[in-house]
């Protein structure tokens, strides 16, 4: 069967973290969003796994994977509109982030790790409890070469999965500028062939990831890393497979394009990383700016962020449009919230955005099949010649872009203020 994987995301024990992010609200809002599996993030947090324990129970017919307990479920059915429900299924996930020597050097890395059980997943704990404190953040932070916490969940079970988490953000990732390394043989040494895959992050795509041929073999993840509800899937993943673990785990293993079929990406301008800048003095660069400027902030003399773009460009051995020869397609989306932002003027998270929102899904489903495959002239019969129109500009990729920089998210706009006027204009 055909469904969208989310196989990145926070409970409310993480730090900058919405209190809205527990178990039964994500199941909600992973169907509003049109996701059939979700990671449930954060599985090494003690009191999140009790209530992970308590609030799921296993797929049968999905092995691997968890739902919710009926009487959770009941809670949610009447929250979710009829054209929006889905087998609604968890992956145990957990993101760890590692920080140590090697090298002669500092290094940050941010690890997610999936498992097939709840018994698997509290012998990684056990392990892990006894090297840091696990009750502090859902993403705990450890004294632990990367490479050190492959080799113990490979030890606990050969069953789960290693990913590298937004593997270009400058401050904790295997390739980030800050603290990073140069390839991944350099990070994992002879255990690199058990990393399962790679996340992109917000602040890249598969098309820049084409040009590093070190990568070639590993696929491409994308998820949300959403921290509140209305993030859920914002980036994600398209399989045709059973619905398991195992088929997931077998499709990215064998990075079969046929199992696993594409990603659904940011526009990676709009990633708080894609430029090099200083956000102190409202300064963005693109990577010809920085070296021209070895580096500096043109208005106060320090070292800018040298973000995700200019990193790629420093490990790149492809030029610009290069990719392997097998390559995965993928799909860049706006998230419909933001885009019904500038077609009213408010912003996505205001009462006449989420009116409208939850009004196009009432009528014409989830987020995911109004952004990819409504036709437009239901948009503009449900919604309007605008939004039509702003759909359509999106799935052709015609979009104006402003790039992120030093932890400012970028901004996509579907339509410039010249084209806004004429729509509205053509409209009235």
């Amino acid at each position: 069967m055909r469904f969208i994987a989310d196989l990145h995301v926070h409970s409310h024990y993480s730090r900058a973290t919405s209190k809205e992010m527990n178990i039964v609200n994500l199941a909600k809002w992973a169907q509003l969003k049109g996701t059939s599996v979700l990671a449930t993030g954060d599985f090494t947090h003690p009191r999140w796994f009790n209530e992970l324990q308590e609030k799921l129970e296993p797929a049968e017919d999905s092995p691997g994977l968890f739902k919710l307990k009926p009487e959770y479920e009941k809670e949610i059915t009447p929250l979710v509109f009829e054209r929006c429900r889905l087998p609604m299924r968890f992956i145990l996930s957990a993101e760890i982030s590692t920080i140590y020597k090697k090298n002669g050097r500092v290094r940050k890395l941010h690890n997610l790790i999936y498992a097939p059980s709840f018994e698997s997943a509290a012998k990684l704990n056990s392990a892990l409890q006894k090297i840091g404190n696990l009750h502090s953040d859902g993403r705990p932070i450890l004294g632990l070469d990367a490479k050190k916490l492959l080799e113990k969940m490979l030890e606990i079970s050969d069953e789960m999965m290693f990913v590298l988490a937004h593997i270009w953000t400058p401050h904790f990732s295997v390739f980030g500028s800050m603290s990073g390394f140069d390839s991944l043989r350099e990070a994992f040494e002879e255990l690199t062939p058990h990393i399962v895959a790679l996340e992109t992050g917000l602040s890249s795509d598969p098309a820049m990831n084409g040009r590093i041929s070190g990568i070639d073999d590993i696929p491409l993840i994308s998820n949300s890393d959403a921290h509140s509800p209305m993030k859920l899937g914002r980036e994600a993943n398209v399989f045709e497979t059973d619905l398991s673990y195992f088929a997931i785990r077998k499709a990215l293993q064998t990075n079969d394009l046929k199992a696993f079929k594409e990603t659904l990406e940011f526009f990676p301008e709009e990633g708080k990383y894609h430029l090099d800048g200083h956000r102190l003095c409202q300064t963005r660069m693109e990577p010809q700016e920085t070296l021209k400027n070895k580096g500096l902030c043109p208005v106060c003399g320090k070292k800018v962020t040298v973000g995700v773009l200019s990193r790629v460009e420093i490990l790149a051995d492809r030029p610009v449009g290069g990719k392997p020869s097998r390559s995965r397609p993928f799909r860049s989306i706006i998230p419909l919230p933001e885009i019904l932002s500038e077609m009213v003027g408010t912003a996505p998270s205001s009462k006449k955005v989420q009116t409208l929102y939850m009004k196009l899904l009432a009528e014409l489903g989830s987020e995911f099949t109004i952004l990819l495959d409504t036709p437009l002239a239901d948009i503009e019969k449900y919604g309007s010649s605008l939004l039509a129109e702003g759909l359509h500009k999106m799935r052709e990729g015609r979009v104006h872009v402003t790039g992120g920089y030093d932890g400012e998210f970028g901004v996509i706009k579907v339509f410039d203020e010249k084209e806004r006027r004429a729509m509205e204009k053509n409209l009235t």
